[in-house]
């Protein structure tokens, strides 16, 4: 079967289950749009993404949208566990897709589209200038309720984003929020 057969739809097509982390049940769209050209969501392996997106940072390698010839694909896999990732992973992933969304549609998926994803974006827009709490509302407002039911992450966000967005600008001196460590395109 061809790949271009199994094209998305954004209005219609959805994900749904248990998560794992907070064992909340969800069905959420595929991909939401969560503020301006930010965009959050979960990934079927082989659909075609619709042309829109400039670029898709990918948390789930595992899951592969078939993109467009415009749309670039950044990939870090990254964990859906109790334990967080480092903020010296995490911070520049952030950097990365603020600093493309300001340029284009960005969608960044994990497999559902609730922690993963939800994590890299909230601290995309707490880089942004949001607060935390403000931000986790936004997501859970504009994706799901479950968005962040990993209570790691969320209490990662509440209590400690700031301060790694803090020490990352001492430790980068100027920030260009242009690679993330370890992708591959």
């Amino acid at each position: 079967m061809e790949l271009d057969h199994l094209a998305a739809d954004l209005a219609t097509h959805h994900i749904e289950g248990l998560a794992l982390q907070g064992y909340a049940w969800f069905r959420v769209p595929l991909v939401s749009r969560i503020d301006g050209n930010l965009w959050m969501g979960g990934c079927r392996d082989g659909v075609r993404l619709p042309d829109g997106f400039a670029r898709v940072v990918s948390l789930w390698p595992q899951g592969r949208y078939h993109l467009g010839p415009a749309t670039t694909r950044v990939e870090v896999s990254v964990a859906d566990s109790e334990v967080v990732p480092p903020a010296g992973l995490l911070v520049p992933l952030a950097e990365h897709v603020l600093t493309h969304a300001r340029q284009g549609p960005t969608l960044v998926h994990c497999q559902a589209g609730l922690n993963r994803s939800g994590l890299v974006a909230a601290l995309a827009l707490i880089l942004d200038g949001m607060l935390p709490a403000a931000a986790i509302d936004l997501l859970r407002q504009q994706r799901s309720p479950a968005v962040l039911c990993n209570p790691a992450f969320e209490r990662w966000l509440l209590e400690s984003a700031e301060q790694a967005l803090q020490e990352g600008t001492r430790a980068a001196g100027t920030r260009t929020g242009t690679t993330p460590p370890g992708p591959s395109d």
